[in-house]
């Protein structure tokens, strides 16, 4: 009966991590503890993630045509074609699998949607639907949360198989994008966003080191002060960076988070 109880109780935690809809947002400690046993399973057992709705699919159709103000977060695997060299194409496949969840959950459980897994990347994004500033203390908690699971939750594990240890780079930018559908199919044409923040995030993100956050400007602005203290502005080197403001025309600043 114990032994029930328990399961019951495990499976609503999962539940509750892979759900963006949840009221409460769990805890760094417990999320860190329940992605490793997710992991430690992926590997040892060949558990299977649960299959989760696409809330993202529904929210995007429901919005066809409209432009909306939201943050876009890109977080990229890090030497991903260097650990398909060395490793069994099987184990590659279970840890990139492991990597894409875990990093979906993290988004639903700070209020975002997963738009898409790209190769060894994520794209998530938060809309500002009343509140610019709250969206983006979530989104940038968001990315501070990812980079504690993957050191803190996944490398441990990982560490035990003698397996490389995973890295990500992080990039975030403001802005409004525009849902667009691939044909006239309202229920099963592809569904997108297209806009000035998905390029600039992107970019964002190639520039970063690993386990590095960088951010545009545009969501510096709207964090809160304390929060921003956290970030020092980016200095480029030579041309390495060029991108110009959609605002003022300037270089576009991007700011570093410093742990």
């Amino acid at each position: 009966m114990t032994e029930n109880i328990d399961k019951k109780n495990d499976t609503s935690v999962v539940d509750m991590l892979l759900s963006r809809t949840a009221d409460t947002t769990v805890d760094s400690d417990t999320m860190i503890l329940e992605t490793q046993k997710r992991v430690w399973g992926a590997l040892k057992k060949g558990y299977e993630y649960s299959g989760v709705h696409d809330e993202s699919e529904d929210f995007l159709r429901k919005n066809v045509f409209s432009k909306l103000d939201m943050i876009v977060l890109y977080v990229d695997l890090v030497g991903s074609t260097k650990m398909a060299l060395e490793m069994p194409s099987e184990k590659i496949a279970t840890i990139m699998s492991s990597f894409a969840q875990e990093m979906a959950s993290v988004i639903r459980q700070y209020h975002g949607y997963v738009l898409k897994f790209v190769g060894d990347a994520v794209i998530g994004y938060f809309v500002a639907e009343s509140n610019s500033l709250l969206t983006a203390d979530n989104a940038v908690n968001c990315a501070k949360s990812m980079n504690t699971i993957i050191q803190k939750g996944i490398n441990p594990i990982l560490d035990q198989y003698d397996y490389p240890d995973l890295m990500i780079k992080i990039g975030l930018d403001f802005g409004q994008n525009i849902v667009v559908r691939y044909g006239a199919d309202e229920q099963n044409s592809h569904v997108d966003l297209m806009g000035p923040a998905m390029n600039i995030a992107a970019k964002i993100q190639s520039m970063a080191k690993p386990h590095q956050i960088l951010i545009g400007d545009d969501v510096y602005k709207r964090l809160h002060p304390k929060s921003q203290k956290d970030f020092q502005q980016k200095i480029w080197e030579s041309t390495e960076w060029n991108y110009r403001s959609r605002h003022t025309g300037e270089i576009y600043q991007v700011f570093e988070y410093r742990e």
